[in-house]
């Protein structure tokens, strides 16, 4: 079941970005910052980047707005919604940022990436609060078909009880990843990461379902 057919509003899940002392503007601010960080500490261009569930896209366009390697940024970001989706591409046509394609398009099959791997920065925020434990674990798992040798992913999760985010950083490193950056924000209340691959980059194959939105 992909994000819309679970019926979600998804375009008034993004209201409380503009209220900028709720958790989820807080928490842009952290996925913001280690966007830039992972920008600036990489080497070489182009810089291939893959958002998975999008949304608006406002993780990463608002930090490529001003960041000083913008125009050496490619890839895709996928979102299902479809107005979530038409936001992400007015935002991007705005910045001129024509080398990023949008896609309307469900991100929980490894074929909405197909053609954008392999990727030097994934994006999977907001993401592993609405999926099943087992499907957090298996999206973990495939993640190396999709990165480019030394890629960073930036993941999110809520810190609720039961509190995952302990155990998701346990599999990134059974998967092959070393963790650089993890942090809770200052009320705790949500976990933003940072891992990079620090295995050989996997096989990619077309196909494989990676999870199923239950929320």
């Amino acid at each position: 079941m992909s994000e819309v057919e679970k019926g979600r509003d998804w375009w008034k899940w993004h209201e409380p970005y503009d209220e900028p002392t709720s958790p989820l503007a807080r928490r842009l601010a952290v996925v913001q910052r280690q966007i830039r960080e992972s920008l600036d500490g990489r080497e070489g261009s182009p810089i291939q980047v893959i958002s998975l569930c999008a949304g608006q896209g406002r993780d990463l366009l608002g930090v490529l707005a001003e960041h000083p390697r913008r125009r050496e940024v490619r890839g895709r970001l996928v979102e299902a919604d479809p107005r979530n989706a038409r936001a992400a591409a007015r935002r991007l046509d705005e910045l001129g940022l024509g080398e990023i394609e949008l896609v309307c398009g469900d991100a929980s099959m490894s074929d909405a990436v197909a053609g954008a791997v392999p990727a030097d920065l994934i994006l999977v925020c907001g993401v592993f609060g609405n999926i099943s434990d087992d499907d957090v674990h298996a999206t973990i798992a495939a993640l190396p078909m999709m990165c480019a040798a030394g890629a960073d992913v930036i993941w999110t999760r809520h810190t609720r009880p039961p509190d995952l985010t302990p155990t998701i950083r346990s599999w990134f490193d059974e998967a092959g990843f070393a963790e650089v950056t993890f942090d809770t924000g200052t009320d705790a209340r949500f976990g933003v990461g940072t891992c990079r691959l620090r295995r050989d980059p996997a096989v990619f194959e077309p196909g494989t379902r990676l999870f199923s939105f239950v929320r």
